[in-house]
């Protein structure tokens, strides 16, 4: 991955391409104050330092037939770091397990988890989650609502922070 310094013409590709990802190269080069040619380079070149790891779509998850939105506050019975590493590796081969976060507290990780309904959320919590190895703990929260919902970081004047 090579390192680049961003300036504000990266900064305003960043955050237009994280806003609306499927915009031309053409609308983005106009967006960003410089002809196409260059836009498409400065494009490629924050893929390759790793400043873009995707581009995807936003779904609509209700209207998929996933409506439930749960939380997991997960316990381990080890720390060590080769028991942490495994567990996320069971986890990344749970496609229900949208996101995970090992924390510091008493909880080690905070998994959201996507299902249908509550039927497919328990059979997922007893016969994945509950009996994995390591697990000593699963407190659950179901969400009621999402009260705001935004992907990537903050792209505000005195919210970016590049050195």
């Amino acid at each position: 991955m090579n390192q680049i310094k961003l300036d504000d013409i990266d900064l305003t590709i960043l955050q237009v391409l994280q806003e609306e990802g499927r915009i031309t190269n053409v609308d983005l080069a106009k967006r960003a104050g410089i002809t196409a040619p260059p836009c498409l380079r400065r494009v490629r070149a924050l893929e390759d330092a790793g400043f873009i790891n995707g581009y995807h779509a936003d779904l609509n998850a209700s209207a998929l037939g996933y409506d439930l939105v749960v939380f997991a506050m997960v316990g381990l019975h080890s720390q060590a770091e080769t028991d942490l590493q495994a567990f996320e590796e069971m986890v990344g081969g749970w496609p229900m397990v949208r996101e995970a976060y090992m924390l510091n507290g008493e909880i080690d990780f905070i998994l959201k988890i996507v299902a249908r309904d509550l039927n497919h959320f328990q059979t997922f919590l007893t016969t994945h989650l509950t009996p994995a190895p390591n697990v000593e703990s699963v407190k659950t929260s179901l969400s009621i609502r999402c009260g705001k919902d935004r992907a990537g970081v903050p792209f505000t004047p005195d919210a970016v922070y590049v050195e």
